[in-house]
């Protein structure tokens, strides 16, 4: 949606992404409001943690949320898509999706910043994989409550932080891709292998499984054809074959995982930009005064 010329932020699109992302289960009133009180319940402690606005102030509120989003072009993008993904988390306007909606926003955010492609512009990966650490800071920025005044400057470090990690995870990524394929197609080169079967061996040292039927498509080749390429990449030790019958599949052979170690063992360290952070979440969230 983010290059659409008649796209724009408004609550019509707003609820309409919310849909977008709920639909498949009506149960949760995808693209409404929800119409009572929402809480944020931390399963480990049995305790509320947050306690949303009233639904009664829920549209007036995603309408000044709207409007935010059509000003502040002077600041930099990425406190711009910070600041409205926490707004929209901490509105919690809808029954379910807060956290997917706020988080798809802010990528939406940045996207119609011209701050780069959405897929390099996203930290939905790196909250992936530190949720605890997501729900910490929102509990030290909420204090257990909606209070849009508060101090929001430990929520925008963490946002940059997160930004800062995961460039330099896929910094680190594309540069090993590059390496990983150049040594492929040494690999193919002495072994005396088709250029095709560059794409099933890339797939094994990244650890997925490659099965014939899924190669022939890929490949475009017939069912000789495959099993030929695979056979050889077998004998080669390339590849390693696994199961029987119609559950065989191929996984990466012992000169694959030689490739994959080299690269793992070559890496640098991620740099942490803010390391007094994890400390600072781990402190208890105290409720404002």
């Amino acid at each position: 949606m983010s290059d659409a010329d008649y796209a724009t932020f408004d609550t019509t699109e707003l609820r309409a992404m919310h849909y977008m992302m709920l639909s498949h289960d009506l149960a949760k009133s995808p693209g409404r409001y929800r119409r009572g009180p929402s809480y944020v319940n931390d399963e480990r402690a049995n305790e509320i943690v947050y306690t949303a606005p009233e639904a009664a102030d829920v549209p007036a509120l995603m309408e000044a949320l709207a409007a935010s989003l059509h000003t502040g072009h002077g600041s930099d993008p990425i406190v711009r898509s910070a600041m409205a993904h926490l707004n929209l988390v901490m509105i919690h306007p809808f029954r379910d999706g807060n956290g997917r909606m706020a988080r798809a926003l802010a990528t939406l955010v940045l996207s119609r910043s011209d701050i780069g492609e959405p897929e390099f512009s996203s930290i939905e990966e790196w909250l992936g994989a530190n949720t605890d650490d997501y729900y910490r800071v929102l509990a030290h920025t909420g204090h257990g409550s909606w209070q849009p005044r508060g101090d929001a400057r430990l929520w925008l470090a963490f946002i940059l932080r997160a930004h800062h990690i995961q460039a330099q995870t896929l910094a680190r990524r594309v540069a090993e891709a590059g390496q990983k394929w150049e040594e492929l197609e040494a690999l193919a080169a002495t072994h005396g292998l088709q250029e095709r079967t560059l794409d099933p061996m890339y797939d094994a040292v990244l650890g997925y499984r490659t099965r014939r039927s899924a190669y022939m498509k890929r490949a475009e080749v017939t069912e000789q054809s495959a099993s030929r390429d695979l056979a050889a990449l077998t004998a080669a030790g390339i590849l390693a074959a696994r199961g029987t019958g119609r559950g065989r599949h191929y996984v990466a052979g012992p000169i694959l995982r030689a490739v994959a170690e080299r690269r793992r063992s070559g890496r640098k360290p991620i740099r942490d930009p803010y390391p007094w952070m994890r400390p600072r979440l781990a402190e208890p969230a105290t409720p404002a005064e």
